[in-house]
């Protein structure tokens, strides 16, 4: 299995939009089996910019993930996407997509959820204000409330201490323009 080397090396700041991703894969249970949520996180607001759930955990559920993101997104080339050494971001599938919009991989140390703390801690939140709250009979009713969840609170309502506790819309409609001016 090829492996990328740690890029982003635990520098979890990002001077501008769309430079530097994470991404990983929960489980959620429900009564019907689990449900497998990828997501794709942009650094600079720890807005989930990219999110895909699955009933199995293959390589097309952090494809559909990582596609999200690009299409709302649109990052220039050299976007740089961290994620886990797990076979779905090492498939073919999944580098042809990197490789094809200019992507450049970078992948945590074997074993080290350290290099993956922004993800890790967006999932202990996600289980923590929801899942553990909720009993899902079926993987649809899991669906339904993850996605208001992610696109409803999380990333408009919800606030964040690396934001200067604005949520991740506000953050990014504060400062992006100048974050963009930076870099120009």
């Amino acid at each position: 299995m090829p492996v990328a080397d740690n890029l982003l090396a635990r520098q979890f700041k990002a001077e501008a939009p769309n430079r530097y991703w994470v991404g990983d894969i929960t489980y959620v249970p429900t009564e019907e089996g689990w449900l497998y949520l990828a997501t794709v996180i942009d650094l600079y607001s720890r807005k989930v910019v990219g999110w895909s759930m699955s009933n199995r955990m293959q390589a097309d559920l952090v494809n559909k993930a990582l596609l999200m993101a690009i299409w709302q997104r649109k990052p220039a080339k050299g976007l740089t996407w961290h994620n886990d050494r797990g076979s779905e971001y090492a498939s073919n599938s999944h580098v042809g997509i990197i490789k094809q919009h200019y992507i450049i991989q970078s992948m945590s140390n074997k074993e080290d959820c350290w290099d993956n703390a922004v993800a890790e801690s967006f999932f202990h939140t996600l289980k923590t204000e929801l899942i553990h709250q909720c009993k899902f009979k079926s993987r649809e009713d899991a669906r339904n409330v993850i996605f208001e969840y992610i696109e409803v609170f999380y990333n408009r309502i919800r606030i964040h201490s690396a934001n200067d506790y604005l949520s991740p819309a506000e953050f990014e409609a504060l400062t992006e323009p100048k974050a963009l001016q930076k870099t120009a």
